[in-house]
């Protein structure tokens, strides 16, 4: 086939083949949409490191909603971690246990690696006659008021009535179209670390975070199983020099004070990072064609688990939209459908921007304000329960959801 010849138009295309955009895929299967994924990478690509974990209730939700079985699924080869603990400077200010089973509804999250949760995706997208085009990486997204055209690297041209973006952080379509991500970025930077566990001796599956971890300088370290290991995240201070806490022998020396020494010698990824907080200045062109989902549309910092979870609602939202929009047969209206989206899914961005900036702020301690809080808290988390507990959701921002959003959702 040459390269250069159109493809058969479509009614819509999904760019992306990560979970969010296998998630819109299958919210548009769901309303009996035929779709297609365009997908940069080859099939089969290596995808290292635990990336995101964590698939909240919400998420579980929806995703059991348009493809029945699928969330119940992540749910039963996921870990629901039985106990979390909060430890200030070694000193441990709050604990919680979950019960052990969730048989009625879904668990409160499932913990697994990503590439996990991508192959029970992809395999709901097979089940239900999704088409993958691998290698496609697009290269140019042009729009008009009647439709959206796709050209990919190799020359391919594809066309479609809407498009989902949902390419991730570089996202090429985003930046085909011109739109400007917005925000700022962390300051400091944070070590990230997979472990195996050990199957002959693994630990006890608990969530701890440590507050000024005395055994390491007084930086905050976050430890959490999944399954199959642990991920590790270092907070390192201002003036630290980030190569020195992620080369292999740095990491060996400092995990080996947090986590009985043997894990040292089970290190599987390491990862350097500052943290993100930018959002896509519109989540559609200016032709209504193109949605923007995901990170494509929004970057958070990862507390709260923000990122994967509100890409998730952005592609349910998405494919509800399109389906509007190809239902009327009146422009006014797939336009105000497309637009809605966008108003809607940016505000709750802008929401979980704000929260995850929250938590930021509140595990940094930039101001004298903050470290006293979190001070008296500590000193009073023995007498006063609530004090505790409040140092333990410090780091994932607010509880509650963005207003405005259908009930039951949170992100």
């Amino acid at each position: 086939m040459n390269n250069s010849e159109p493809q058969a138009p479509q009614e819509v295309l999904v760019v992306g083949a990560g979970p969010v955009g296998m998630a819109a895929a299958l919210a548009l299967r769901a309303k009996g949409r035929p779709v297609t994924i365009l997908e940069a990478e080859p099939e089969g690509r290596a995808r290292p490191g635990s990336r995101a974990i964590f698939v909240h209730r919400a998420s579980l939700q929806l995703l059991e909603q348009i493809s029945p079985g699928l969330g119940w699924e992540l749910a039963s080869h996921g870990l629901v971690w039985p106990t979390k603990r909060t430890f200030w400077r070694g000193r441990q200010v709050f604990v919680r246990h979950y019960p052990p089973t969730w048989s009625d509804t879904l668990p409160p999250f499932s913990s697994l690696p990503q590439v996990e949760i991508e192959r029970y995706l992809y395999t709901a997208c097979k089940a239900a006659g999704i088409n993958f085009v691998w290698n496609a990486s697009v290269n140019e997204v042009e729009t008009t008021p009647d439709g959206v055209k796709v050209t990919t690297e190799s020359g391919q041209t594809w066309t479609a009535n809407y498009l989902v973006g949902a390419d991730g952080s570089r996202s090429s379509v985003r930046r085909a179209l011109g739109i400007a991500m917005e925000g700022s970025r962390s300051t400091n930077s944070y070590v990230v670390v997979d472990v195996a566990e050990d199957p002959d001796e693994p630990l006890d599956r608990e969530r701890v975070f440590h507050y000024e971890h005395p055994a390491i300088g007084g930086r905050n370290v976050l430890l959490v199983p999944f399954v199959g290991g642990w991920r590790i995240d270092l907070q390192c201070n201002d003036d630290d020099n980030p190569e020195e806490f992620s080369g292999m022998e740095g990491v060996r020396q400092w995990l080996a004070k947090v986590m009985p020494p043997k894990y040292a010698d089970r290190i599987t990824w390491v990862s350097t990072y500052q943290f993100l907080q930018l959002l896509a200045q519109s989540f559609t062109d200016r032709n209504d064609r193109v949605l923007l989902v995901g990170e494509a549309a929004h970057l958070f910092a990862p507390f709260g688990a923000r990122g994967m979870n509100s890409g998730i609602a952005d592609a349910v939202a998405a494919a509800a939209a399109i389906d509007t929009a190809l239902n009327t047969t009146e422009p006014s209206k797939a336009h105000a459908a497309i637009e809605t989206f966008a108003q809607t899914r940016r505000a709750a961005a802008e929401y979980n921007r704000s929260a995850a900036g929250q938590a930021l702020a509140h595990i940094q301690t930039r101001t004298p304000i903050m470290q006293a809080m979190r001070n008296l808290a500590a000193l009073i988390a023995p007498y006063w329960k609530r004090a505790g507990v409040w140092l333990d959701e410090g780091p994932y921002g607010p509880r509650s959801g963005p207003t405005g959003l259908a009930a039951g959702s949170k992100y």
